[in-house]
């Protein structure tokens, strides 16, 4: 096994080998500096100044040149709330404050739990289910789709343009695959702009208008600049709600039933679903690792890390130092709750760039955890089920992509 696949396939062991150094160190395999330990985590997060968000996705400029042309007339691909700084990332985030604020997060959740239901009452009658499609991936889609306003056909369409965004960026495939993929992300982000300019036109109680009226605030017809910023924005709201929650459902169900007596006692006491979340998304978050970089020379407990440099910014690893959490490595739905960002989970980042959408994850997580405890309290894995990984420039990512389940 390479160094490169222990950190796809081994990501934890890789983890506690780094949180041993001194401090964060150069992985060549990965070109990247890793922060792994829990403190340096939490202040690499909080100097957002010398450490800056600005790769954290991929551009289209990083793409092969036939790649790229396929997205060259198509509206997008401008900075967003999670790739920028200062004044232009507050300006992206406030409109996303108000408009996932805990009283917006509360209406949408009968919602939540009236899908959750309906779609366990519509598995298969033969006692099995694969869980990410059958369950996660609409869920996940469908809640961030109705925040936005898009319509059922817009968000399949966004769902089918996601999978293939993440092969245009991610996926060890030939330029040929890539160069269709990103034909089908293209049509995507048209659509994106088209839903946006009706919103323009007939504004409405959802989070794309009011997007639209943050970044547009001057009324009329939107300028051709206006569109690549709001459509941009819109885009990655839903593909964050969307491929951020999909794994967080998958892999939270995948450990409780790994580890059986937490899946009974949850049954048997439905009060710890709260708990279970929490300790579910410290125990394997869904975003794994993010990316930054250094906007100046900085030093970070002690090492001394040059400027333009790639942090591989460990949230996993975090969770999992036993210098803050009491048998790490142990999943425990009954660990006590942390008191603060010190001793709590770092799953939704922290600082500025902490997730907007942290609330509304958890509420679909809880209603998940309700309907499943109640309807199907034998749920189990399939035989030799472990749960199929993805693989991504960021390790695992907590790309669960399929989960087979019985009952």
């Amino acid at each position: 096994m390479t160094e490169s696949d222990i950190w796809f396939q081994d990501p934890y062991a890789a983890f506690a080998k780094e949180r041993r150094s001194a401090g964060p160190a150069f992985v060549p395999a990965l070109g990247a500096w890793v922060v792994a330990r829990h403190d340096d985590v939490l202040d690499v997060l909080r100097r957002a100044d010398e450490f800056s968000s600005a790769n954290t996705l991929p551009r289209d400029e990083m793409l092969p040149d036939v790649v790229r042309a396929e997205l060259a007339d198509s509206i997008g691909g401008r900075p967003v709330v999670v790739n920028s700084d200062g004044a232009a990332h507050r300006r992206y985030r406030a409109p996303l404050l108000a408009g996932l604020t805990p009283a917006r997060v509360e209406r949408v959740v009968p919602f939540v739990q009236e899908r959750a239901a309906a779609l366990v009452d519509g598995f298969a009658g033969d006692g099995r289910v694969e869980f990410v499609g059958g369950y996660t991936s609409i869920l996940a889609s469908e809640t961030i789709g109705r925040l936005i306003g898009l319509a059922p056909d817009e968000v399949a369409q966004a769902v089918y343009g996601t999978s293939q965004a993440l092969v245009m960026y991610f996926f060890p495939v030939g330029d040929e695959h890539k160069a269709a993929a990103a034909r089908t992300f293209g049509e995507m982000r048209a659509m994106i702009d088209e839903h946006v300019r009706a919103r323009r036109a007939e504004p409405r109680e959802d989070l794309c208008s009011a997007l639209i009226a943050a970044l547009a605030p001057d009324g009329g017809e939107l300028t051709l600049d206006q569109r690549h910023e709001v459509a941009s924005n819109v885009l990655n709201l839903f593909i964050a709600g969307f491929i951020t929650a999909t794994p967080l459902l998958g892999t939270m169900v995948l450990n409780l039933l790994r580890h059986r007596e937490q899946w009974e006692l949850l049954c048997a006491k439905p009060e710890l679903i709260p708990a279970a979340v929490e300790e579910a998304m410290r125990y394997d978050t869904s975003m794994q690792s993010v990316r930054r970089i250094t906007t100046a020379p900085a030093t970070l407990a002690g090492v001394e890390i040059p400027a333009g440099s790639t942090l591989l910014v460990a949230l996993a690893s975090a969770n999992r130092d036993p210098g803050v959490h009491d048998r790490a490595d142990t999943f425990d739905i009954t660990r006590p709750a942390g008191a603060g960002a010190a001793a709590g989970h770092l799953s939704f980042g922290h600082g500025p760039h902490a997730c907007v959408g942290a609330q509304l994850f958890r509420e679909e997580a809880r209603a998940t955890l309700r309907v499943l405890t109640e309807r199907l309290p034998n749920l189990r894995l399939a035989p030799q089920e472990e749960g199929t990984m993805g693989r991504s420039a960021v390790p695992r990512d907590g790309s669960l992509q399929e989960l087979n389940l019985v009952w």
